[in-house]
C-alpha cells in the first residue's frame, strides 16, 4: 500500500495570508508571486500542494481584473504546477463593498462585488485553471451593529444572501458563507445556521467552515449564550470539549461546502484593518488547542464516520502571522504535513 492512499480531497493553501491584517498600522503585504513560490517549493515525503485559493483584492487579485489580466493570473499559477479553488469575494466598506444588512446603497454595493467575484470565478473556470471550489461571502457587517435590531437585522441579510444567490446561479458559481465571531449575524453556531435558514438556498449557499474560527463559536465569543460549553470550561476537561465540538460540528456540518484547516490557541487577534477574531496558530502550536487531525474528522466524516465528500479540496488558513514566519519555507512545510496528515486520516479515493 502507498505511504499515501488518498487522492481527495485535493490539498490547498490560502494566498491571503500576504495580504490579510497587513498594509497600514501593520506590516507590508506580501506579493502573490511569492505566495505562489512559497506554496509551490514545499514539499513532504513527495506530496505537494495542489493549489490556492485566492482573495480577490489588491495586491494580489483585481476585482476589475481583465480577461487578459485573468489569462495572465492563470498562466501564472499554472506555471507553479498548481490551480485556483475557491476565491473570497471583496464584500466589506474598505474594499469596495458593504454591509449585507445597510442601507440600498451599501447593499448594492455588497452584490456588485459578490458579481465581480462570481465572474472572475466563471472566467477561471473557463479558462481550465479552476476544476472547483466556491465564492467566498459573509456579512461585512459587526455584531455590535447587528444586535441593535437581531431579527430585522438577519432578515436583512438573508434578504441580500438570496440576491448573491440570484447572482451566483447566473454566472455557475456557488457561495460559501464564513461564519466568524466578527461578522454580525453569522457569529456564533446558532445565529449562523438561523441565516443559512432563513436565505433557504441550500443549493447555492453554503458554510464555510475554518476549525480556528469555528472554535470560537463553541466558546460563545460575542455570543455567551450560545456557548457550547460549560460556563466554568477549562481546556483540559476533555469530555465537555468533545460533547461541545460534537454539537458543534453536527450543527454546521450538514451546510458546510469549503473548509479550512486550521489551529487556534483558544484566544482572538486582529491585526491591520481585520476586526478580532479567531486566532491562527501554526499546525504544531504548543499552546494550540486543537488536535488538528483528530477534529478535522468531525467535519470531513459524516454522522456515520464515513468520509462526506462534501466538496473536493480542502485548504489551509493561516492569517496574521508575521512576515517573518509567513516567508520561512519551514512553515509551509510544517502546514503541508499536516494537510497531508489529515488527508490520510480522512480521505478517498478519485
Amino acid at each position: 500500500m502507498a505511504e499515501h492512499q488518498f487522492d481527495l480531497p485535493k490539498l490547498h493553501n490560502a494566498a491571503w495570508p500576504g495580504v490579510v491584517g497587513k498594509g497600514e498600522g501593520s506590516e507590508p503585504p506580501i506579493g502573490l508571486d511569492t505566495m505562489l513560490e512559497l506554496t509551490a517549493a514545499a514539499e513532504v515525503k513527495g506530496q505537494r500542494f495542489d493549489g490556492v485559493d485566492l482573495f480577490l483584492f489588491d495586491p494580489h487579485v483585481n476585482i476589475d481584473s481583465t480577461d487578459k489580466q485573468l489569462e495572465e493570473l492563470a498562466n501564472k499559477v499554472r506555471s507553479h504546477g498548481l490551480v485556483v479553488g475557491s476565491v473570497v469575494a471583496p464584500v466589506w466598506p474598505p474594499t469596495g463593498g458593504g454591509s449585507a444588512m445597510g442601507d440600498e446603497a451599501a447593499r448594492e454595493n455588497f452584490l456588485t462585488q459578490v458579481r465581480k467575484g462570481c465572474r472572475i470565478a466563471r472566467t477561471l473556470k473557463q479558462i481550465g485553471i479552476r476544476p472547483y471550489g466556491v465564492v467566498r461571502i459573509d456579512s461585512a457587517c459587526s455584531p455590535s451593529e447587528w444586535a441593535t435590531n437581531p431579527k430585522t437585522s438577519t432578515q436583512r441579510i438573508a434578504d441580500t444572501f438570496r440576491k448573491a444567490c440570484d447572482i451566483a446561479e447566473e454566472f455557475g458559481e456557488r457561495l460559501a458563507a464564513e461564519g466568524e465571531i466578527c461578522w454580525g449575524g453569522m457569529h456564533s453556531a446558532r445565529h449562523m445556521v438561523e441565516l443559512l435558514e432563513a436565505v433557504n438556498r441550500p443549493k447555492m449557499l453554503g458554510f464555510q467552515a475554518d476549525m480556528a474560527h469555528t472554535l470560537l463559536f463553541m466558546m460563545g465569543h460575542n455570543a455567551p449564550e450560545d456557548r457550547l460549553v460549560p460556563a466554568d470550561f477549562r481546556w483540559d476537561d476533555r469530555p465537555a470539549f468533545e460533547a461541545g465540538y460534537k454539537k458543534l460540528t453536527d450543527l454546521l456540518r450538514p451546510w458546510t461546502i469549503d473548509f479550512h484547516v486550521a489551529q487556534n490557541n483558544g484566544e482572538v487577534f486582529g491585526s491591520g484593518s481585520h476586526d478580532k477574531t479567531g486566532r491562527h496558530c501554526l499546525p504544531n502550536a504548543p499552546d494550540g488547542k486543537l488536535d488538528v487531525v483528530k477534529y478535522a474528522g468531525y467535519w470531513l466524516r459524516d454522522e456515520k464516520g464515513q468520509p462526506n465528500k462534501r466538496f473536493e479540496h480542502i485548504c489551509w488558513d493561516g492569517c496574521m502571522f508575521p512576515n517573518e514566519t509567513l516567508m520561512n519555507p519551514r512553515t509551509w512545510n510544517d502546514i503541508l504535513a499536516m494537510m497531508v496528515a489529515v488527508r490520510d486520516a480522512h480521505g478517498w479515493e478519485e
